[in-house]
């Protein structure tokens, strides 16, 4: 349990990188157009390449921390400490435990521990992203895909297959997938009911 809790504080320390911040170089992501410190909205303020820096320093948090936590604690850590990347992303408490959707994060959390989902996860936001239904109802869609993620992944555990290079499947794969996605989800009905911060 003390190496588990050590891979979970490892992870949760990762997640409080603040890339939105540190690419937008002065500016608060925060007071500015969404006001979300997302990858999203900082292509938005700053430009695409940007937005695709700060969409890779959150996927590299939940990287490392899921190298930490497998040296820490095994597989099971590498999960514990990848989910607690995505909880630190989305609640720093260095920033009033309000943060960004955790999306980038759980990237590389999937890529990390369960990369078999990964394309599948890609795919299905790809088709989001162009569809009606994503801009009327993001809470629900992620809530689909979240579901998606932890019933495969639940599955994986379940019948012990391959899982590429990440750790061997257990049942740390898909609490963590829950954990990840309940956050996840949390946040994006959050940021849905805010009011953009006044320019």
């Amino acid at each position: 349990m003390l190496v588990q809790a050590g891979a979970a504080a490892a992870g949760y320390v990762a997640g409080l990188l603040p890339s939105a911040e540190l690419v937008a170089k002065g500016l608060d992501p925060r007071r500015a157009g969404s006001g979300n410190p997302g990858a999203a909205n900082i292509a938005n303020l700053l430009g695409k390449k940007a937005g695709a820096t700060v969409f890779g320093l959150d996927m590299g948090k939940a990287l490392v921390a899921a190298r930490v936590g497998a040296a820490v604690a095994g597989p099971a850590g590498a999960n514990i400490a990848a989910s607690a990347a995505v909880l630190g992303h989305c609640f720093p408490v260095t920033k009033g435990f309000r943060g960004g959707k955790g999306v980038a994060a759980s990237f590389g959390q999937m890529l990390a521990t369960f990369p078999a989902y990964l394309p599948v996860d890609i795919a299905l936001g790809a088709v989001a992203a162009t569809s009606d239904f994503w801009k009327q109802r993001p809470v629900a869609t992620m809530g689909v895909t979240c579901a998606l993620w932890t019933t495969l992944a639940a599955i994986w555990t379940r019948q012990g297959l391959p899982n590429l290079w990440a750790p061997s499947p257990s049942a740390a794969m898909p609490v963590a997938a829950a954990v990840s996605s309940a956050a996840i989800v949390y946040r994006f009905a959050v940021e849905a009911k805010r009011p953009p911060p006044a320019e």
